[in-house]
């Protein structure tokens, strides 16, 4: 069973709510320039595909910022735009029709733009995220610092201070590090402080293979702890492939349940089958076509058996041939090339 999150504000960002319920929302973020309306559309709307619930832009300069109204015709998702630097972007964007604003405090400057932008946002009922990253908070509030994460925690507060003292509460919080254990200490004091709905994430995680580790090694304690209504897998990869990995993250965390599970043996000495690209193959197909089942895809005959029969549906391999079961009981044995046809055709026969 899920663990129930913990009781924060309810945030709307477009048609969807943040916090405020138990349930978790997969974002990630386009990698194209976003003055490239067509190309990004195009992305966003993959994602969408693939199982995304908010998609979040770079705003660069004001070519991006007017770009946002182009691309929120084209897209169903609600949108985010992401600011540095500069907050005359954040009010294009306003105009623009964004669907939520993220900030960093440790770039935004304060001035009086600052002030207009928050009665902006509040005028049109548009969150603001206040988005701290260990890599970019100031050198002053590190050197009068402890710790990083006292740095990230001191950052933090001066932007919400600032949003409440505008009647402003409107808020959403991240607070991102490379570092997993700084990442946990700071969301779990977070989370002892404030009320907000929390966007969670390992921040330049690194390519594939390194993000996915780092990302469920940092949430995966976070989310079991209640923790995080928003999440983002930063990969340097495609942003499809940061909606797989959430998905997926979150489904074993028993947080997506219409998710497939799949299991499949590590392989060895004993796999007498070639079970590897059978086992990708069966994968990708559950997936593509949203399977809500446990399927197993096994390689010998001595946990083989056992995981395909507690599986809805399984096979087991052993010398070129595998045994199919379904709902527990043996049903068929088969060659191996005819395995991914028997599979599939047992798969379907049990919606």
């Amino acid at each position: 069973m899920a663990t129930s999150r913990q009781k924060t504000k309810k945030i709307q960002v477009g048609d969807l709510f943040i916090g405020g319920q138990n349930k978790v929302l997969i974002q990630s973020m386009a990698n194209i320039k976003t003055s490239r309306v067509e190309e990004v559309s195009a992305q966003i709307n993959a994602c969408a595909k693939e199982g995304a619930d908010l998609m979040r832009v770079s705003v660069l300069d004001q070519e991006d910022a007017r770009a946002i109204k182009d691309i929120k015709k084209r897209i169903s998702l609600p949108l985010i735009a992401d600011i540095h630097f500069d907050v005359t972007l954040a009010l294009t964007a306003l105009e623009g029709g964004i669907d939520a604003i993220r900030i960093n405090p440790g770039n935004v400057k304060i001035n009086p733009l600052f002030a207009e932008f928050i009665a902006k946002a509040k005028a049109k009922n548009i969150p603001i995220r206040i988005g701290v990253n260990a890599g970019s908070v100031s050198k002053d509030t590190y050197l009068s610092s402890s710790s990083r994460v006292e740095a990230m925690l001191k950052t933090l507060k001066g932007h919400i201070d600032i949003l409440e003292s505008h009647d402003f509460h409107n808020i959403v919080i991240s607070a991102k590090a490379s570092s997993i254990l700084e990442t946990v200490e700071v969301y779990n004091k977070i989370a002892e402080i404030y009320d907000y709905p929390l966007h969670l994430g390992i921040t330049e995680a690194g390519p594939k293979e390194t993000g996915i580790i780092r990302s469920a090694a940092g949430l995966s304690p976070l989310l079991l702890n209640g923790l995080g209504d928003t999440i983002r897998i930063s990969l340097t990869d495609d942003p499809v492939e940061e909606i797989k990995a959430a998905k997926r993250l979150l489904h074993d965390l028993g947080l997506y349940p219409d998710f497939p599970t799949f299991i499949s043996c590590p392989t060895c000495g004993r796999t007498e089958v070639d079970l590897l690209p059978l086992a990708s193959k069966v994968r990708a197909y559950l997936e593509e076509n949203h399977i809500n089942k446990t399927v197993a895809v096994m390689g010998c005959i001595v946990n083989g058996p056992g995981e395909a029969s507690h599986a809805d549906v399984g096979i087991a391999g052993g010398k070129g041939a595998f045994v199919l079961f379904a709902k527990g009981e043996r049903i068929a044995s088969f060659k191996e090339e005819e395995a991914f046809p028997r599979l599939i055709e047992a798969i379907k026969n049990l919606e």
